[in-house]
């Protein structure tokens, strides 16, 4: 099965922290999708690009993957805002689920709008980091030097502040991880 396009880093290290047991959701779909159903329980997956939607659908059908709540949620441009798209982790209980990967659409809105989403201990993916968050890397179009791409951006280091936070590289563009303290009683 293709690996997602995520750093290879960024695959070695997920392969190793998806449970089986976990919920996931992820906005951008592709070969991610595919992979990920067969290490995690339950994924929604939420596609912006209604051609793309149809070639991953067709993908999902030949392969008889059934573990996949597929949606095509259109956006009407990439910016940060509210809209369906950004709104799908807002269904679910808080502390539900135990991944998340963020590599479509306004990404900065879905991943501050699924952070009360995640359990203890879940993982969140972020890919093309490098284009949103000011830190030491060689990528191209990275923010080294000039801080958070945006207010949402900043909201989202705000409150991730105290997260585990692995960069990954392949020179070309950046994958990041972020895992969730655990709670301790």
């Amino acid at each position: 099965m293709d690996k997602p396009w995520l750093t290879p880093r960024a695959v070695e290290l997920l392969d190793g922290l998806l449970r089986r047991e976990d919920n996931a959701i992820e906005w951008g779909s592709g070969r991610s999708t595919c992979w990920l159903a067969a290490r995690v329980g339950k994924l929604i997956s939420v596609e912006a690009d209604g051609q793309w939607f149809d070639r991953v659908k067709l993908m999902l059908a030949e392969r008889n993957i059934r573990n996949v709540d597929y949606r095509h949620c259109p956006v009407p441009d990439e910016e940060e805002r509210e809209s369906d798209y950004t709104r799908v982790s807002d269904e679910l209980p808080d502390r539900s689920l135990g991944f998340a990967l963020v590599d479509g659409a306004a990404r900065g809105t879905c991943a501050c709008n699924v952070l009360p989403k995640l359990q203890s201990g879940a993982v969140m993916v972020i890919d093309n980091i490098n284009w949103y968050l000011d830190y030491p890397t060689r990528s191209p179009g990275s923010r080294t030097g000039k801080g958070p791409r945006d207010a949402t951006w900043a909201r989202f280091i705000s409150e991730t502040a105290g997260w585990r936070r692995i960069m990954t590289s392949s020179g070309v563009s950046d994958t990041g991880i972020w895992i969730k303290p655990e709670v301790r009683n």
